[in-house]
Order: structure tokens, then sequence, then C-alpha cells
């Protein structure tokens, strides 16, 4: 995260507070990123309110340039602007949709997490980071090369963020319930299943020091598991990843961290494989 050479900001003049800003200065302090901040309307001219900014960070040190455009819609809007400047971190404040909106459309910041060839950092939050806990969630029961590259990606990333916010990265990851009729003996009990979990987590714990403490592994649906622990550690970020299910040809992802994102009481980055990357940005080519 910290290798990244410019940051995307989307800038809602109807978010005064600018919380995806705070974040992206705190990044940029210590990446040295350039900021492209980017304000998505076709209606209203904010090209004062940018300029503004601009100045304003210029003066702190930032290397700043600014954009307001439309492509149809927000998220491509946002994917077109980002693939045009090169920008390796997408950073947007989110504000969730009403329930019946979500039921009946799918929200743009899902789209955004779907389709977007780079991370996407979701800022929920105005909590400082500063020395506090980053969780960092993976499915290690699945093994294969893809989802072990994809954790490796996600605990690298926590690490380097509770490093930036001078804060403890814990690990989580849900584990299926015991079943007796299961063919393979581990996953016939709860301490053997755990106990497996466990191993397969040993790589992160050493390549990054994270102790046994800071290892969460339950039992039940991640969905629900992640956002308790984030809660019970009051973390600052979440860093979630995403693995197609139903193969490149609707580049579609896991819907975890679509479930997730309204119930985290935390900012969240969301992570693909570089093989999904490559695809999104073979359709955005297209």
């Amino acid at each position: 995260m910290l290798a990244i050479r410019c940051i995307l900001v989307v800038i809602d003049p109807n978010q005064p507070d600018s919380l995806a800003l705070k974040r992206a200065h705190l990044i940029s302090s210590v990446s040295q990123s350039r900021l492209h901040l980017l304000v998505c309307d076709n209606k209203h001219d904010h090209g004062a309110y940018l300029e503004s900014l601009r100045e304003r960070l210029t003066s702190e040190g930032h290397q700043v340039s600014v954009q307001q455009a439309w492509h149809e819609n927000l998220h491509q809007t946002i994917i077109t602007v980002q693939q045009a400047e090169g920008c390796g971190l997408v950073i947007k404040q989110h504000v969730p949709d009403s329930p019946l909106k979500r039921a009946l459309l799918t929200p743009e910041d899902w789209k955004l997490l779907r389709y977007c060839p780079c991370p996407v950092l979701m800022v929920k939050t105005d909590t400082p980071w500063k020395g506090r806990n980053i969780l960092a969630a993976v499915d290690v029961g699945n093994a294969d090369l893809e989802h072990r590259t994809l954790h490796a990606t996600i605990v690298s990333h926590g690490y380097e963020i509770a490093g930036l916010a001078d804060g403890q990265l814990h690990v989580i990851s849900a584990h299926p319930s015991a079943m007796l009729s299961a063919a393979d003996p581990a996953f016939q009990l709860k301490e053997t299943i755990e106990a497996r979990y466990r191993e397969a987590c040993k790589r992160f714990q050493t390549d990054y020091d994270i102790p046994d403490a800071q290892l969460h592994i339950e039992e039940g649906p991640a969905d629900a598991l992640i956002p308790r622990i984030c809660h019970q550690l009051q973390a600052a970020v979440t860093v979630i990843g995403t693995v197609a299910r139903t193969g490149f040809s609707g580049a579609l992802m896991g819907n975890t961290a679509e479930v997730v994102l309204d119930t985290l009481e935390s900012d969240v980055l969301v992570l693909k494989p570089d093989e999904i990357i490559d695809h999104l940005e073979e359709l955005v080519r297209h």
C-alpha cells in the first residue's frame, strides 16, 4: 500500500467532513503518493471547490491534481478516471443506502467493490487510526493458490496499515461447524477443525509476528463473525478480500465484503487477486 504512486480520492461536495480526504491525507503523508481528487457530477460546477482543496493540500506539501467528470454512473466514472490516472488505490466515503433502495437496486458502492481493478478503501468513520487495532479477514479453509496469494496480500496490507497507524494487527478466519458425516475426520470435531485452521495461519504468524492472542479462529458464518470481532477489538480498519465464485464471465465477487460493508464499525479495505484485476482492466479497455 505504501508503494502506491497515485491515490484517487472521491470527493462528495455534499459531505463537508470529507472523511475520504482525511484518510488519503494520512496515507499520502507517509507514502508520498500523488492525490487525484475527483468530483462525480454532470449538473453543477465544482471547480472552485476543487481548486481550494488543491491549494490547501499543495501548501501542506502534497502533490495534487483535480478533476470533475461523469461517465454514465458513479462507479463507471470512478473506474474510468482510476484507469486514466493510473491510480493504485481508490478512497471513497461510504454512505449506506436505505434497506428498501438496496432491495430494489444494487448499491453503487457494491458495484465499485465488484468492478474496480484496484484496492478500494471505503471510509465509514472519522475516528483516527492512531493506536487502534487493524483486522485482516482471511478464509484459510480455501487453500488453492489464488486464495493463498490473496490471503498473503490481505495480511500484508493489514500489517502495513498497522505500522502506519502504530496499531496492532489481528487476523480472523471463520470455520464451518463440525459434521459427524464429514468424510475427513478432521471436520467431525470442532477442536480438530480449529486446530487445522490455526495450522494454516502459522506462516502469517511467523512472517508478521502475530501472536496466538491476535489470531481469531471461530465457528460461524464470516459475515456475522467479522463484524462481531471488529466491534470487540474496536478495529479502525478491516481488510477483506474477494475471489470470483462463478468464473470471470460476470466478474462477480464473493458477497461477504458487500454484506459486511454496512454492518462493520470500521473503515473497509477490499482487495482482489491479480488475475481478477487483470480481467477487470481488460473489461474496462473494451
